[in-house]
């Protein structure tokens, strides 16, 4: 299969069918990890004339999980069905597949971990998981409906194995931020020509130029089918980076989603020396908010992103030059998402009785951004409740690459064990109120590890810190809302805002 060269399978780039101009919907309702914004939830947006975006961060781990819970419903085992390489997709449901569902008690099976040379197995793995999530919440839409997946920087080891994947389903959006996500376009530009895709890999210590490559004839051979490029939409903080990727049309995105520090999941740190609040949290001021009328000059589209919530928000975009806006909060919590029903139920319980507070935390997530934590009694956001977990990294999607002294490159993760993290060469200070992401974000969506020693995963749930919409909302609906009331909800002053701009 190796053996195949590119040009003999994948017509150059320029022969490829052109994608037709993706609509520039109003709302984006956001990519939040793990699979909260799964695919019915996307497919609920995209039905109703928006983007709907689905996260690729652990898609893999998604697929096996939910695999091995026996499918409910068949969804994954048919959008694998429809995969290019049905023997691609016979070695994963061979492997994970447990029909009827295994005991609601036993651990699930590991998978592959990433590096920056993933196993074959665990890229194949990894491609379908995003192939299937991006397949079904395209699924029976016609062309005007639009898909994104939504990748985070800092997990660079799994991204071109995500993007390849969802590029074989169609995805039309690819969004991008927790850092710097300059060789996106490149990647999609290459994997688009049926070409080794590959982005340079951040290494501790390293020396030399490393990459975390994806190559489509060799995984899927005489079977890959054309692929169309996606546009791609970094999501930045400050528009000096916006400046900066605009420059160069290499690196250029085609739009940004300029995203504030209320917004939930990770956010940039503060621009100069951190400073926190009586409270614990990172002190933002004027320098880490982006000039909307430089934004506006640049001449690419944009949407407002963190504490754009509620119709006044959305206007108030609007007038400012933006296309729109990108939601997370409302449809994180809306019955649409990926959230379990204990971690919804617990979330609405909160709003409903005017209770629900989201911190900003500097030190939970193990990338060393700040990391938005719903405060829920009984959670992994509690101090005492966290502490009593087993300090271990065996999902280990935030795992740093470093250069070890013999050139060879080691992982690292801030919340594994101590005395591990402190013998691979980590900072002891960088351990202090580190929390495993991986596995509580896992737990959020009902795939929680049972381990053999009776432990089971813990919630860790990630909000935006803006509630008023939320607020809202439940005053409305005091049993929940779904995607399409959110929507509803959010273009509410939309006609006095086109009709001012006449």
């Amino acid at each position: 299969m190796a053996a195949v060269s590119a040009e003999s399978i994948a017509p150059p780039h320029d022969a490829h069918p052109a994608r037709p101009e993706p609509r520039r919907p109003v709302v984006i309702q956001g990519g939040m990890g793990v699979a909260v914004s799964g695919w019915r939830l996307a497919r609920e947006v995209a039905a109703a004339g928006h983007l709907g975006v689905v996260s690729g961060t652990a898609m893999d781990a998604v697929l096996a999980r939910t695999l091995q819970d026996g499918d409910p419903g068949g969804h994954y085992r048919r959008a694998l069905a429809s995969f290019p390489s049905p023997t691609m997709a016979a070695r994963v449901l061979e492997k994970y597949f447990v029909e009827g569902g295994k005991p609601s008690d036993a651990p699930y099976k590991p998978i592959p971990k990433l590096t920056l040379d993933t196993a074959r197995a665990g890229k194949e793995l990894a491609v379908l998981g995003n192939f299937a999530e991006v397949w079904l919440a395209k699924e029976g839409l016609g062309p005007q409906a639009v898909v994104g997946i939504n990748c985070l920087e800092k997990v660079q080891m799994g991204t071109p194995d995500a993007l390849l994947g969802a590029m074989l389903a169609g995805v039309d959006y690819v969004l991008m931020g927790a850092g710097i996500p300059r060789e996106i376009p490149q990647l999609l530009r290459s994997l688009a020509a049926g070409q080794r895709g590959s982005i340079t890999a951040d290494v501790a210590g390293g020396r030399l130029r490393r990459t975390i490559s994806v190559d489509p004839v060799d995984l899927l051979g005489a079977e890959l089918p054309p692929l169309l490029k996606p546009d791609f939409l970094a999501i930045i903080s400050v528009d000096q980076l916006a400046t900066y990727l605009h420059r160069d049309p290499d690196i250029r995105p085609d739009g940004f989603v300029v995203e504030r520090p209320p917004a939930g999941g990770h956010s940039a740190p503060p621009r100069g020396k951190l400073q926190l609040d009586e409270g614990g949290e990172p002190v933002y001021g004027a320098r880490d908010e982006a000039d909307l009328a430089k934004m506006a000059a640049i001449g690419l589209p944009f949407w407002m992103a963190g504490a754009y919530g509620t119709p006044e928000q959305v206007a108030e975009a609007l007038r400012a030059g933006a296309v729109g806006v990108q939601v997370g909060t409302l449809f994180a919590l809306s019955l649409d998402s990926g959230l379990s029903q204990e971690a919804r139920g617990k979330l609405l319980e909160d709003l409903r009785s005017g209770e629900l507070e989201v911190r900003n935390d500097p030190r939970a997530s193990p990338t060393g951004f700040p990391f938005k934590v719903a405060s829920l009694q009984g959670t992994a956001s509690e101090v005492e409740v966290y502490d009593a977990r087993p300090r271990l990294c065996d999902l280990s999607y935030l795992r740093q690459p470093y250069e070890r002294e013999d050139g060879e490159v080691g992982y690292r993760c801030a919340a594994e064990p101590i005395h591990m993290y402190l013998k691979k060469g980590g900072a002891p200070e960088e351990t202090v109120g580190r929390k495993c992401l991986c596995n509580g974000l896992m737990a959020n969506i009902g795939l929680g590890q049972h381990r053999k020693d009776g432990y089971v995963e813990d919630l860790l749930v990630t909000l935006g810190q803006d509630l008023a919409g939320a607020y809202e909302l439940m005053r409305r609906h005091t049993q929940g809302w779904r995607a399409v009331q959110a929507l509803q909800y959010l273009q509410e002053h939309l006609p006095q805002v086109r009709l001012a701009s006449v």
